[in-house]
């Protein structure tokens, strides 16, 4: 170590330094990616709370269009048959 000229260890200092501004930019995308995946695991959770609500309804809409059709269809068979 002794032998090492000023240059020499010039160019470990700025290596060091370099590296140390790659971490803190990988840290500060890593940050914004953790948060961006929570992001997305909360609006998936709503999305998965919201389909069975979803489909409810519209099977309550199915029913409820399957009995219009049967009244509608039961008055033109009476009409026919009066």
């Amino acid at each position: 170590m002794s032998d090492m000229s000023f240059k020499q260890a010039k160019e470990i200092a700025d290596r060091l330094e370099l590296a140390e501004l790659t971490l803190n930019h990988l840290l500060a995308n890593i940050e914004k990616s953790t948060k961006a995946f929570n992001d997305t695991l909360k609006e998936q959770k709503q999305i998965i709370n919201a389909i069975p609500i979803s489909d409810k309804k519209l099977n309550n809409m199915k029913i409820l269009v399957g009995i219009n059709f049967g009244f509608i269809l039961g008055l033109m068979v009476a009409k026919f048959f009066i």
